[in-house]
């Protein structure tokens, strides 16, 4: 049993550390970590995931976006 919280204790230990130098580095750490933050392509996103567009028209709209 001592093993388990020894082990719980490191991952929250290793945990924080990875937050914190995420955050220190300007990371997102939501879904879209890594790209900006931009709301047409949010709104894109959005339009794929319920199906009202295919994936060529996202690639070539998220593209556009993109330029």
């Amino acid at each position: 049993m001592g093993f388990l919280v020894m082990l719980a204790v490191f991952a929250a230990v290793v945990w924080v550390i990875v937050a914190l130098v995420r955050s220190a580095s300007g990371r997102d750490t939501d879904k879209t970590a890594g790209t900006r933050h931009d709301p047409a392509l949010d709104a894109l996103r959005e339009r794929y995931a319920r199906g009202e567009i295919d994936r060529d028209t996202f690639e070539r709209m998220r593209r556009d976006l993109e330029t």
